[in-house]
């Protein structure tokens, strides 16, 4: 009997790491398991060795929970895969070799296999927001993209930018300038502790840094719900 062949998919954006298993043409796959830590960035831009640790562990529950079978290929969308994924691509698809016996692997940046999973192969364009937040689109001849610059240079309107514009209010309220709110400063205080000047000692050495940023986001939401003008 013939052993099954797997596909794996994973997805590597600012709030952690998801894996899954499908079968080729197959009905759908296993439950996608996850980590919270993000991958780290580096001089070399993604950190390959730290995504392999953590991906290696994800795999092996995968195939034992799966009872069976080989993976044949990996499609693999990482967020800042095209401006940083130099070493990804120099290391990744040999690690996956090495411990999984993969041949194929496919990287590509998150929005593009977001594309691929909401479109196919049709002409469109696809708005992915998270804790970042790109726009692609293509008529199948060309690409176009907006944003999706990081949480210091744009990915504007996601969830670390939203955050982070509400951090910056409660500050100001903090300060006693102008433009702060004294809501969000009273719920930074219970999410972060008093006093705020403690929170850049919180958030700057922080690897995850959107994703911190991104988790203050829910906060301003109710924030606006109930009616503060910030």
């Amino acid at each position: 009997m013939t052993e099954p062949a797997f596909v794996l998919g994973v997805d590597s954006g600012g709030s952690g790491l998801r894996a899954v298993l499908g079968v080729p043409a197959g009905p759908r796959g296993s439950t996608p398991v996850r980590s919270k830590e993000p991958v780290r960035t580096g001089p070399g831009g993604i950190d390959a060795r730290h995504m392999t640790e953590q991906l290696t562990p994800m795999i092996r529950q995968l195939l034992d929970e799966a009872g069976d079978g080989r993976i044949v290929a990996a499609a693999v969308g990482a967020a800042g895969m095209a401006t940083l994924g130099e070493e990804l691509r120099a290391e990744l698809p040999s690690a996956l070799a090495e411990s999984f016996g993969v041949r194929r692997v496919a990287l590509a940046a998150d929005a593009v296999t977001a594309y691929a999973g909401a479109l196919g192969q049709r002409p469109g364009v696809v708005v992915a927001a998270g804790t970042g937040l790109i726009a692609m689109g293509t008529d199948l001849t060309a690409w176009r993209r907006a944003d999706g610059w990081g949480h210091l240079l744009g990915d504007c309107g996601s969830g670390a930018w939203i955050g982070r514009a509400g951090l910056e209010a409660a500050m100001r309220a903090f300060d006693g300038r102008r433009g702060g709110s004294a809501a969000l400063r009273a719920r930074a205080e219970d999410m972060f502790g008093e006093p705020l000047s403690d929170l850049p000692r919180q958030v700057y050495p922080r690897a995850d840094r959107p994703a911190v940023l991104a988790s203050f986001a829910p906060e301003v939401g109710r924030c606006a719900a109930d009616g503060d003008p910030v």
